[in-house]
């Protein structure tokens, strides 16, 4: 994991290498095709023991929610983990990402992403119109900000401390998970700083070292990493995802926090996230959110110990600081 080249912020951003000073419109950011399962297993509500559902986040437009559909096995002796998410090229479509999120849902989690609902088509393999290309060298434009990860922190909180609310003491405010995709991986670095991280989930992502994204709604230099307080996973695809060296350096530059870095031969920077259920990164996530907020010993030895799951397989290639 020594060889590191330079990514463009074009090409985390948009998922394919676009000039930022091109006079030409950005292309449309290409996605696999989608497996034929994936819609209905969506629908279907995940693989978890509490199916899930997807729905709009009242008082909060700018945001969509999932969280198990039965809320009467929840209350204050237990209560659902948060996970507040980014999406990919910090897109504003909160479902975008809806295999993946409706699965971790499915386990028992209540999950925050960015951005309303949009078209259902937004969910499979045609891509999103990208943000037209800057002409004067300065950043591209996204329509999201890292903030929103904090604001829905702050609504979740207040939704769990209101007795008019249908998740009145039904949240583990203690129990908070950082996530997102690319671009969105990176809104996720900075929100991570907050003191309310139990736990930061890196996707297909990593920082530049000169920090050429204040301005862009992912405001993450690599010096910020100092900052992190708690545990952290970056898991990506191989040297073919673009993101994959940034993640490398900045496992290298943290060394005060449990560090996990994991990436699997094979795959792309899109990885698994419209196969049905996520596929196999939806599994990996979560395992790796049932050990950071939840203490499972079996999750955990998918990441510790010299015979960890992930270090058996031959698809994953694993570095750990502070873990074992």
């Amino acid at each position: 994991m020594t060889k590191v080249w330079t990514l463009s912020l074009a090409a985390l951003l948009l998922g394919s290498a676009v000039q930022a000073q091109s006079p030409v419109p950005a292309p449309a950011i290409p996605m696999p095709r989608v497996d034929p399962a994936a819609g209905p297993a969506a629908d279907a509500g995940g693989t978890g023991p509490y199916k899930a559902v997807m729905e709009a986040a009242p008082g909060l437009a700018t945001q969509t929610i999932y969280h198990p559909r039965d809320l009467s096995r929840w209350g204050p002796k237990k209560r659902l983990p948060i996970l507040v998410w980014g999406n990919g090229a910090c897109v504003n479509v909160g479902n975008r990402f809806r295999y993946l999120l409706t699965e971790l849902a499915s386990h028992g989690y209540f999950a925050v992403a960015i951005g309303p609902i949009g078209p259902a088509i937004l969910e499979g393999p045609e891509p999103i119109p990208a943000p037209p290309a800057p002409t004067g060298g300065g950043p591209l434009p996204v329509p999201t900000h890292w903030k929103q990860m904090i604001e829905a922190m702050d609504w979740a909180t207040a939704q769990e401390a209101n007795p008019r609310s249908p998740w009145f003491h039904k949240l583990d405010t203690r129990k908070i998970a950082v996530m997102g995709q690319s671009c969105g991986g990176l809104q996720a670095l900075r929100a991570s700083v907050d003191p309310r991280t139990t736990t930061s989930v890196i996707l297909n992502s990593g920082t530049f070292p000169d920090g050429r994204l204040a301005g862009v709604g992912a405001d993450a230099p690599r010096a910020g990493l100092q900052q992190l307080h708690a545990p952290i996973a970056f898991i990506s695809g191989d040297e073919g995802d673009i993101a994959w060296a940034n993640a490398n350096s900045d496992f290298a530059a943290i060394n005060q926090i449990p560090a996990f870095r994991g990436w699997a031969h094979g795959i792309g920077h899109t990885a698994t996230y419209r196969q049905a259920n996520a596929g196999l990164f939806g599994r990996v996530v979560t395992q790796w959110l049932d050990w950071q907020l939840k203490g499972s010993a079996a999750s955990a030895r998918w990441f510790k110990g010299a015979d960890c799951v992930l270090c058996k397989d031959p698809q994953w290639v694993v570095a750990r600081k502070k873990i074992d």
